[in-house]
């Protein structure tokens, strides 16, 4: 692997990672935390789209896109596993407690 492909899967991957963070949380996740989500985004966004028959196509700007479906993805799953935060509230909380 040459020295122009990493930089450019680092730069997709905090790009993707920072886009992520945006759209679900309203902020970042600092510059590790983006280019961590975004570089595992870009593996599950290759993997999970052309098997659903979705190609975007070549190039940086399909690439950026990819890697933050999945990093949309996997920031969907991990705030399903820790239990959503905000999202109980909004889908009433308070299921199956008796008052």
């Amino acid at each position: 692997m040459s020295g122009e492909s990493l930089l450019i899967i680092l730069l997709v991957g905090l790009i993707a990672g920072w886009l992520a963070g945006q759209i679900v949380r309203g902020t970042g996740f600092g510059i590790v935390g983006d280019l961590i989500i975004g570089i595992v985004g870009a593996f599950i966004g290759s993997w999970l789209l052309p098997r659903l028959g979705i190609h975007l196509g070549a190039g940086i700007v399909a690439a950026i896109i990819n890697a933050t479906i999945g990093a949309l993805i996997l920031l969907l799953i991990i705030r399903l596993v820790r239990g959503g935060g905000g999202w109980r509230r909004s889908w009433g909380g308070n299921w199956g407690r008796r008052w």
